[in-house]
């Protein structure tokens, strides 16, 4: 069975950083794009980062500059390298399997990790 699994994550104070690893299990993690996706409290899941097989990293603008995304092929593992964290990116933050053609798209996610930015 493939699975997502996700560690990382907490809290911490605006400017601070975290970083989040995704861990594949049942499948290769090369051979597929990526995404990170989060969903903040009341609001609906929103793409934040994608990443392309060989390693081409996509971004929202809100978190370009201070987030990257990173894969490691031959250690099944997807991280999310999160700087100057600021109130508005608190939220649940989810790996995902790429699914189809747009990179909104998804077909296979991590349990999740909640990132709270507070002081």
């Amino acid at each position: 069975e493939a699975q997502l699994v996700q560690s990382g994550g907490g809290m911490v104070q605006p400017g601070g950083s975290l970083r989040l690893s995704c861990t594949t299990s049942g499948l290769t993690l090369g051979m597929f794009d990526m995404n990170w996706v989060r969903q903040a409290p009341g609001k609906g899941p929103e793409w934040v980062s994608g990443i392309t097989i060989v390693g081409y990293g996509y971004y929202i603008d809100p978190v370009m500059g201070r987030f990257t995304i990173s894969r490691d092929n031959t250690k099944n593992t997807l991280y999310l390298q999160m700087n100057n964290l600021q109130p508005e990116d608190t939220a649940v933050y989810y790996c995902a399997r790429r699914y189809g053609n747009s990179w909104s798209g998804s077909d296979l996610w991590g349990q999740g990790t909640q990132v709270t930015v507070s002081s």
